[in-house]
């Protein structure tokens, strides 16, 4: 599917029936994919609203999986950058009559993007990102170690003061994406159900140590029962995975090998996903997919659990061992003696849970 991109002189005006919303969410790719199940709340519960989704032009697979929206690219090293940059886009989203803006993100340049909307008669919600209480989760002293208002929620409640309140719990997932050619012919060659393994993360403290891995992915190997698929990007954890998969027959690396529409094409066909904290977790549950988290030196009460999946599917670090865990939100910040919390999870209990939410077949199953 092409990429579809505002079409500006085609776009509503003020005068139109439709009214156009812009929704703002510029980065990162899990953030981004959080804000997919609002976002299919609202043009569900208002199909004829108009929505223009202002984000990078590589997450376009992405917002093509929502009806009735288009994506407008922002180029923030380009014809967007600095503040200038940014006026020349708010100059430009002027013209074609935007009517309310839902700020998902905000950061810097959506803080510029409000003050020039704030000379508009245009009303611009900003998401609440309860900094306070996030600050109180993730202190060393006198931790306030509660749920928070999960960050699926913040976004929908963006909407709702824009006056458009949406049920999160009426959301329709994604359905299974059909295969391309490539993705049909590594799928073709599955034998058992579908594991998705995503090792890495953006920052040490939440990623899994790979040897670790490593043991999790004999294990599963070893059952007969099933077929893994590892993912991943750039070069270096492509390199890294392509190394993983080579000892095993029934391991897969798609890093390097398919494009992100079809990594998530293969994704929305997998039976689970075994993930840290990071985008392949919140992609898996778009589709609905059973997916099994890992968690290191940050934790689901923070908001950022994947939509709509069983709590017993998240595996946390031993908090007695490593009491000061949240160390922070997006895991940052690590304290000395953290780096490898996440390693107190043993490789046979994710086995295990995946064995559980898989109804495990029996080992060395026939073929």
């Amino acid at each position: 599917m092409a990429v579809r991109k505002t079409n500006l002189s085609a776009l509503s005006t003020p005068q139109s029936a439709a009214f156009h919303l812009l929704v703002i969410r510029l980065s990162a790719l899990g953030d981004v994919a959080m804000a997919i199940p609002v976002l299919l709340a609202v043009v569900r519960t208002y199909p004829h609203l108009q929505i223009t989704c202002l984000s990078r032009e590589a997450f376009a697979p992405l917002f093509d999986l929502i009806p009735n929206t288009t994506l407008y690219p922002i180029e923030p090293a380009g014809k967007h950058k600095g503040f200038h940059g940014i006026y020349k886009l708010f100059n430009a989203l002027r013209k074609v009559g935007i009517h309310g803006v839902a700020d998902l993100h905000g950061v810097l340049r959506t803080h510029i993007l409000k003050f020039f909307f704030g000379f508009t008669s245009v009303p611009y919600i900003q998401i609440d990102k309860g900094r306070v209480a996030k600050r109180a989760l993730t202190r060393h002293q006198n931790k306030l170690f509660v749920p928070l208002k999960s960050t699926h929620q913040r976004y929908a409640d963006v909407f709702g003061e824009l006056g458009f309140p949406v049920d999160l719990n009426q959301v329709t997932l994604v359905s299974r994406q059909p295969l391309s050619a490539a993705t049909a012919k590594l799928l073709g060659k599955s034998r058992g159900k579908k594991i998705g393994l995503a090792p890495f993360a953006a920052f040490q403290g939440k990623m899994y140590p790979l040897e670790a891995m490593d043991s999790v992915i004999q294990m599963l190997n070893e059952t007969a029962a099933y077929s893994l698929y590892l993912f991943g990007g750039g070069k270096e954890e492509a390199h890294q995975l392509q190394k993983m998969a080579a000892p095993y027959e029934r391991t897969v690396s798609t890093a390097g090998e398919l494009s992100f529409r079809e990594q998530l094409m293969v994704i929305s066909n997998l039976d689970l996903m075994i993930s840290m904290d990071s985008s392949n977790g919140h992609l898996a549950a778009l589709f609905g997919i059973p997916t099994i988290t890992l968690w290191g030196v940050t934790h689901p009460h923070s908001g950022f659990a994947p939509f709509r999946q069983n709590p017993e599917h998240w595996l946390m670090a031993d908090r007695n061992l490593f009491p000061a865990i949240p160390t922070s939100v997006y895991g940052k910040r690590t304290p000395k003696g953290y780096e490898r919390a996440i390693g107190t999870i043993p490789p046979a209990m994710i086995v295990k849970k995946a064995q559980e939410v898989l109804g495990s077949a029996s080992s060395k199953s026939s073929e």
